[in-house]
């Protein structure tokens, strides 16, 4: 059964961003808002926690999942940017974009896409979001709650409880 977290939009609770980090560094899987709708997500390292929302997405090896940081310092740490991807960045970032970018040596090899050597790195909007990064110190491995058979991602905490209670470590309700 997972916790429920029930956390200021503007401006998170330290407390509860503090215990929500502690969740996912102990290999929690947990469901936060972001700028567009409820994402789930783990640590970058944690292949059990991984392979969860693999599982509860119904993904399978060829889906890739996002590197969601903190900023473009962060970015930089995982991919390799030029100066023309920097631009695109900077105007672009934070926001509801993900860009596929090459990878950096700091990428674990079985996140990379096999014949591209790329990754998906996105930098949201949304106050909650950048709190649980900002503590975290390192991005999440994130992906859009999309459970299968469905086009939307869910977008109510209440209907993600109901539906995934049993499934997930922590769900974050942003308002």
């Amino acid at each position: 059964m997972s916790q429920f977290f029930q956390i200021h939009t503007e401006t998170p609770q330290p407390r509860l961003i503090k215990q929500a980090v502690e969740i996912i560094q102990k290999g929690g899987v947990v469901v936060y808002p972001t700028d567009c709708a409820y994402a789930i997500a783990c640590h970058l390292g944690d292949k059990k926690a991984v392979d969860r929302i693999k599982q509860i997405r119904q993904l399978d090896d060829k889906h890739h999942l996002t590197l969601v940081c903190e900023d473009l310092s962060q970015i930089a740490s995982y991919a390799k940017v030029d100066n023309e991807a920097y631009r695109i960045l900077k105007s672009h970032t934070p926001g509801a974009y993900t860009f596929i970018l090459k990878a950096s040596k700091e990428v674990p090899k079985k996140l990379l896409h096999p014949k591209k050597k790329t990754i998906g790195l996105r930098v949201p909007d949304n106050a909650i979001a950048l709190a649980l990064l900002k503590e975290l110190g390192e991005p999440m491995l994130s992906s859009s709650l999309i459970l299968p058979n469905e086009e939307f991602p869910l977008t109510d905490p209440y209907d993600i409880r109901q539906t995934l209670e049993h499934s997930l470590d922590l769900i974050i309700d942003g308002g």
